[in-house]
């Protein structure tokens, strides 16, 4: 896996061709029966943006979000000029807490995917008002696959696993090469009973990166 270089070399192999055929076909479906997000030329952005070779940290959400206009196809990211969604204000909290910054005003988390953050959902789409909607045994499959693709990768890896539904995919995290970091969600009713807020999840992941010899993360919008 050392070389690499891009999701369709990955994605031409099984067992995403079986997985990808029965994604697309249930996508056929619900597109024609009620709004989803993200749009559909938006689901696969995630892995335009960050190609496995340029992986450096993995952050793992749950699906995206079901308002009009938020979801553009990257976990806890929202389009520029959208006010930001709960969970995503207190990931800025604590980057500013961790780090000593200030951050601006501004959900668009594409500047961490061009640096190597792949923001993966689990689910990737969702219909309208009804977060979890598209819980599907097929998605779940399809991100076990692609977390055993990058603990198969020789560039060191930090993985975020923020609450439950993504530290169920700890066991498929056993290269020792990589990096896993735990703590609760960010969504307020998580956060706010402690175990996520102080638990310096982006200054960890600097110093992973950094101690071997990788470029660190630039954090700051």
């Amino acid at each position: 896996m050392e070389h690499l270089q891009n999701w369709d070399d990955v994605f031409k192999e099984e067992p995403f061709l079986t997985y990808l055929n029965e994604i697309n076909d249930f996508l056929d479906k619900v597109y024609k029966l009620d709004n989803v997000y993200p749009l559909r030329k938006d689901i696969f952005r995630a892995f335009e943006l960050t190609p496995p070779a340029k992986v450096k940290c993995v952050i793992i959400g749950q699906d995206p979000y079901h308002q009009p206009g938020q979801a553009h196809g990257l976990a806890f990211s929202v389009k520029s000029g959208v006010p930001l969604p709960p969970s995503l204000k207190n990931i800025y909290r604590e980057i500013e807490n961790d780090l000593g910054i200030k951050m601006r005003n501004d959900g668009d988390l594409t500047y961490l995917a061009n640096q190597g953050v792949l923001l993966l959902n689990v689910h990737l789409t969702v219909f309208k008002d009804k977060p979890l909607s598209h819980s599907i045994d097929v998605y779940e499959k399809f991100t076990k696959s692609i977390l055993k693709v990058l603990n198969d990768l020789e560039q060191p890896i930090a993985f975020i696993l923020w609450g439950k539904k993504a530290q169920k995919f700890e066991k498929t995290l056993q290269n020792p090469r990589h990096l896993v970091i735990k703590s609760n969600h960010p969504s307020p009713l998580s956060a706010n009973r402690g175990g996520f807020f102080n638990t310096k999840p982006f200054s960890k992941t600097n110093i992973f990166l950094i101690k071997n010899k990788q470029s660190s993360i630039d954090w700051q919008n």
